[in-house]
C-alpha cells in the first residue's frame, strides 16, 4: 500500500467511526482545499454519497468564485447543503466596519457555527483541519469534545493511543472530529493530484498571484506565484517561501488570536 493510500484509509476509518458513533452528524465545508478533500474522502467512505448534511458557515464575504464553486459541486455531488449566516450581525454591519478581527470572526463564523450545531441538534461535526497548518491546531485530537457553549479545553484533551478514540464526557455539548489531522499541506496537494479532485481556481495563479489559503475576501490576500496547475503548486509547496496561512489576517494578528477564537468554538 502506498503512502497516500495509507493516509486515505486512516481518514476513511475515522469518518466511518464517527458515523457509527453519532446519529446526528454533519460536515463543515468552507470550499477550501482541505475541507473539499475531506468531503471527497466522505464520498469514498460511503460509496459516492454523503449520508449527512454539509454545512457552509457563510460570512457573506466569500469570493464570487467560491459561491459558484459551491453551487456546482453541491449539484454534481448531490449534497444536502445547509448554508448558515449570522443575519443579525450582518445587518449590524459586521464585516464592513468591524472593530477587530476577533469580534468579526467570532460573530460571523464562531457564533454562526454554534447556532447551527444547536439548531440542527448535532452531536458531532467533521472538520478538515490539519496539525501542520497552525501551532494551535497541533494541540487537537481526532475526536475532540467541546464543552458548554462549544468551548474547547485545549489543556484537557483526551489521549489517543493505538487508534483508540475516547468517548465524549456526558457533560460535553458535541464532538469535533478531525479526519485529516495526520495529513500535511504537501499530502493534501499530492492527494488532490492523484484523485483529480476539483478545487477552486483561486488556488492557481492569475496575473502573477494566487491564494495559498482561502478565507473571506476582506481578510485574505494573494501571494506572489506563477503556479497555474496542481503540479506547479506542488513544486511551490515543496519549497515554501512563506507559511501556508501567511495571507490570512489571523496570522498577522498573532497565535493568541487563533487560540482565543478556537477556545470560543472557532473551527
Amino acid at each position: 500500500m502506498d503512502y497516500l493510500t495509507e493516509l486515505e484509509h486512516e481518514s476513511i476509518f475515522i469518518v466511518r467511526e464517527a458515523y457509527h458513533r453519532f446519529s446526528r452528524l454533519a460536515l463543515l465545508w468552507s470550499m477550501g482545499k482541505d475541507s473539499t478533500v475531506l468531503l471527497w474522502i466522505c464520498r469514498k467512505a460511503f460509496l459516492g454519497r454523503v449520508p449527512f448534511p454539509v454545512i457552509h458557515v457563510d460570512t457573506s464575504y466569500e469570493f464570487d468564485e467560491i459561491y459558484a464553486y459551491r453551487s456546482r459541486l453541491a449539484q454534481e455531488w448531490g449534497l444536502e447543503l445547509v448554508v448558515r449566516r449570522n443575519e443579525a450581525a450582518l445587518v449590524a454591519g459586521m464585516g464592513r466596519h468591524s472593530a477587530d478581527m476577533l469580534t468579526c470572526c467570532n460573530a460571523l463564523k464562531t457564533e454562526t457555527l454554534k447556532a447551527s450545531i444547536r439548531d440542527l441538534r448535532l452531536e458531532a461535526v467533521l472538520v478538515g483541519i490539519r496539525r501542520d497548518e497552525h501551532g494551535i491546531r497541533a494541540k487537537e485530537r481526532y475526536f475532540s469534545p467541546r464543552e458548554r457553549d462549544s468551548q474547547w479545553n485545549y489543556r484537557g484533551q483526551p489521549p489517543e493511543l493505538w487508534d483508540l478514540y475516547a468517548s465524549a464526557p456526558e457533560e460535553s455539548e458535541h464532538t469535533r472530529i478531525h479526519p485529516l489531522l495526520h495529513m500535511t499541506e504537501l499530502d493534501i496537494w499530492q492527494y488532490i493530484e492523484r484523485e483529480r479532485i476539483p478545487v477552486s481556481d483561486l488556488y492557481f495563479a492569475r496575473d502573477g498571484k494566487r491564494f495559498r489559503s482561502i478565507g473571506c475576501r476582506t481578510c485574505c490576500h494573494a501571494i506572489e506565484s506563477s503556479a497555474a496547475s496542481v503540479r506547479e503548486v506542488l513544486g511551490e509547496v515543496r519549497t515554501p517561501a512563506t507559511a501556508e496561512r501567511a495571507g490570512r489576517m489571523h496570522e498577522r494578528e498573532s497565535a493568541y488570536l487563533m487560540q482565543k477564537l478556537r477556545s470560543l468554538g472557532y473551527m
